[in-house]
């Protein structure tokens, strides 16, 4: 990157420079691996040569999780899309049944933020639509971290929950319906055109928590792309120029996905014949009630500890997702 006219191709070197980053992003995981079996190969030599059965379940457990680590590197060997090293911007939408799809939408919410948080991410709330009684009817919220999109657009699609409901007086098992919808962060250094006269902008009171100012001055933003017909709002932060910021980043993003797979339709439509994302053909069931069990339909991957799913822990369905995806 030093040499003499390195950067007179600036297409050219940019892309040597991700490439770069993105290598020396792989060698520091590839390093805390090799430290990680380095420390347990010590820990398992130490208790065998004391004879010590009390740190069985402590080298087990890390046992686990480096093995966990270990296949969610591998997996993440075959993220080599363009876009797949960017942060991501996920959509959730509360599917038919009322309080019951919208109460899933947030506990795939939570599941989502709690995930971000394990791997590190910083995620985002920029706009949240409630539900009357509870739970939510949409969110959008952004995911920031390397190979975020990457590793979250394995769970676009329907994910159905089977459990008995909490609002149901009678306790009758009921089958809820939220779909989950993932498209990559545009990188500042890309541009996307946005001509002025083809957007609308509406401001009004934003909704939900956030004291009295939320109540006093209308914040909120409302993006609507006339060309396309594509709406994106925000009213999470309090200015109204923050959120405008906010609106009008989502929206290049779905711009730019969409010109994408304009380009892409034959790969598209590939895809979309092996699996359409649409209601009633759900990519994953979590099951609550009459027996525990998560299982993704496009992997056959499945775990009986739904709990620790639900918390946050989706190491092992994005890794079979993946590479599920690489055979596609």
């Amino acid at each position: 990157m030093l040499a003499p006219g390195f950067w007179d191709d600036p297409k050219g070197a940019q892309a040597s420079a991700q490439e770069r980053t993105g290598l020396e992003e792989r060698l520091e995981l590839w390093k805390k691996l090799e430290d990680s079996a380095s420390e347990l190969t010590l820990l398992l030599e130490l208790a065998l040569d004391e004879s010590d059965e009390t740190q069985c379940d402590d080298i087990q457990n890390r046992l686990d999780s480096f093995a966990d680590e270990l296949a969610l590197y591998e997996a993440r060997r075959t993220l080599s899309g363009p876009m797949d090293r960017n942060s991501a911007i996920v959509d959730i939408h509360a599917g038919a049944g009322g309080t019951e799809s919208q109460d899933w939408a947030e506990m795939l919410l939570r599941m989502y933020l709690r995930y971000a948080d394990r791997r590190g991410f910083a995620a985002q709330l920029v706009d949240r639509l409630d539900g009357e009684e509870a739970g939510l009817k949409s969110v959008t919220f952004t995911v920031g971290g390397p190979f975020a999109y990457g590793l979250l657009q394995t769970e676009a699609g329907i994910h159905r929950l089977v459990r008995i409901s909490p609002f149901d007086s009678q306790s009758r098992r009921h089958t809820s319906f939220a779909s989950v919808f993932v498209t990559p962060e545009v990188a500042d250094d890309i541009v996307v055109e946005v001509n002025d006269k083809d957007i609308r902008v509406d401001t009004y009171r934003a909704s939900g928590a956030g004291g009295q100012h939320v109540n006093k001055t209308s914040s909120a933003v409302r993006l609507t792309h006339i060309p396309t017909g594509i709406v994106v709002q925000c009213q999470d932060e309090k200015s109204q120029h923050r959120n405008r910021d906010l609106a009008m980043k989502v929206l290049k993003a779905r711009l730019y996905k969409l010109e994408q797979d304009k380009r892409a339709k034959e790969i598209k439509e590939a895809h979309d014949n092996k699996k359409d994302i649409a209601w009633g053909s759900q990519i994953r069931s979590y099951t609550l009630q009459p027996y525990r069990l998560i299982k993704d339909h496009r992997t056959g991957f499945e775990s009986g500890n739904v709990d620790a799913v639900l918390d946050g822990n989706l190491d092992g369905f994005i890794k079979a997702a993946l590479l599920w995806k690489a055979e596609v």
